[in-house]
């Protein structure tokens, strides 16, 4: 306690660093930036592993951000003949308090102080980081406000994507191991799911602040690929779902799919997932029958002039037909029949998903007992699978098998790393893109 007293005190510097930049925010009139730093210097307290390697990465960017600001303010005082050697010379003072802050923070005399779930430190302050970055670079590029803060409280989206960053990284620390990515993933793609259709639901109601950009779709997988196509225009969906491919895979459809996630809640509500030689087969052959029959419509609606509330009743019947296999069959199979039998987008994903370098692989000492087949709800894993050591076609690196490997036998590998960091890594990619989703992902 007297050891966390003493470098209690060393956070004095770090902490009105931050502080400096908040109130420079509120000079500006950035509330939600002045309470970004403001609760950063909080967390500072609470002693975590994360939040010190955060803080390191916060005044960088202060550091960075003084100098711009030394930058212009001397140049306009130059274009207009007045002094700016003292300005210089008080800007080059914070500048350099700035960076001891951040050598103070992240050097060795504060290294003990921040003794909470080092072990993990990393990968949280990874997702934060990334959450950050990714929702501040969205919201300073689109040319019209996408966060909801900023919607309802203009000058407060810092805070909303303070709170997702937060938000993030506490997931990151829920799948830290295992066991835990296996119970958390579903809940978090079921809370993604249910707030993009409330949002939705909110934005027909009435409240069109809740609607990204008020021109609406049906939101249907099979339309992410066959809605350009007839419209000849709407690429951004095809793109997001692209970068996603890029980044984590086929994972897109066991983390981030809004109506994947319906499927999968069907599915646990079956009995345990078995392995289907007939399902295997539909894999390839019903996937891609739907996927020639969205964009073979599509470019027929197209061809023949036909209106888009016309062309909305055929999304919304292949959007049903889906659902409805959700209900009939999953739920009695145990199994996702709809994401791995009927969604066009999903055998994309698992085509392209092979460019990607992630894979899931299975030790020479696997012993077979047969753990993983009964928690692979995509049917990408059986005895021949195991044989070879690595799952099927429709596997989506949901990471269920690896929890269910009792011999540790299982697991992501990515090339040049190892399992546990290839692991680690997987995660906090695949979380950051949960909680940027959440900030942006609306109809």
């Amino acid at each position: 306690m007297e050891n966390g007293t003493l470098n209690s005190y060393r956070l004095i510097l770090p902490s009105a660093a931050l502080l400096l930049l908040g109130a420079h925010a509120l000079r500006q009139g950035d509330f939600g930036l002045t309470a970004f730093f403001a609760a950063l210097v909080g967390l500072l307290f609470t002693r975590q592993g994360w939040v010190r390697l955060v803080g390191g990465a916060a005044l960088l960017w202060g550091g960075l951000a003084w100098a711009q600001i030394t930058v212009d303010l001397v140049a306009f005082r130059q274009a207009f003949g007045l002094p700016w050697g003292r300005l210089a010379l008080i800007m080059g003072i914070v500048i350099l308090l700035d960076g001891l802050a951040m050598a103070l923070l992240l050097g060795p005399r504060l290294d003990r102080f921040f003794d909470r779930d080092r072990e993990w430190a990393w990968p949280r302050a990874a997702i934060f980081i990334l959450t950050v970055f990714t929702l501040a670079l969205v919201r300073a590029k689109a040319p019209f406000p996408v966060l909801l803060a900023d919607r309802y409280l203009p000058g407060w989206g810092w805070l909303e994507i303070f709170l997702l960053g937060f938000y993030a990284q506490w997931i990151g620390s829920l799948m830290a191991s295992p066991a835990g990515h296996r119970r958390v993933r579903p809940r978090i793609w079921g809370l993604f799911s249910a707030l993009f259709f409330l949002q939705l639901a909110l934005g027909l109601s009435g409240m069109d602040r809740m609607l990204m950009t008020g021109t609406l779709h049906l939101p249907v997988p099979a339309l992410i690929v066959a809605g350009p196509v007839f419209r000849g225009a709407g690429f951004f969906m095809l793109i997001l779902f692209g970068v996603t491919l890029a980044l984590v895979g086929p994972a897109w459809c066991s983390h981030l799919c809004y109506i994947g996630a319906w499927d999968d809640a069907m599915s646990r509500l079956g009995p345990r997932p078995a392995p289907s030689a007939t399902l295997r087969r539909l894999s390839v052959l019903g996937r891609g029958a739907s996927l020639v029959l969205a964009v073979g419509v599509a470019l027929a609606l197209r061809a023949f002039g036909v209106p888009g509330a016309t062309a909305v009743l055929f999304g919304a019947a292949f959007g049903l037909g889906g659902v409805a296999m959700m209900v009939l069959v999953s739920r009695r199979r145990g199994m996702m029949v709809h994401c791995t039998t009927w969604c066009p987008m999903g055998l994309v994903a698992n085509i392209l998903g092979r460019l990607s370098p992630w894979r899931i692989r299975i030790g020479a000492d696997c012993t077979r007992c047969g753990a993983c087949l009964t928690r692979c709800r995509y049917n990408a894993l059986d005895e021949s699978g195991l044989e070879r050591g690595r799952p099927g076609l429709s596997c989506t690196l949901c990471g269920d098998c690896v929890s269910a490997c009792a011999h540790r036998q299982i697991g992501y590998v990515f090339p040049g790393l190892s399992n546990r960091t290839a692991r680690a890594l997987f995660i906090v990619l695949a979380v950051t893109l949960h909680a940027v989703f959440l900030g942006v992902a609306r109809i």
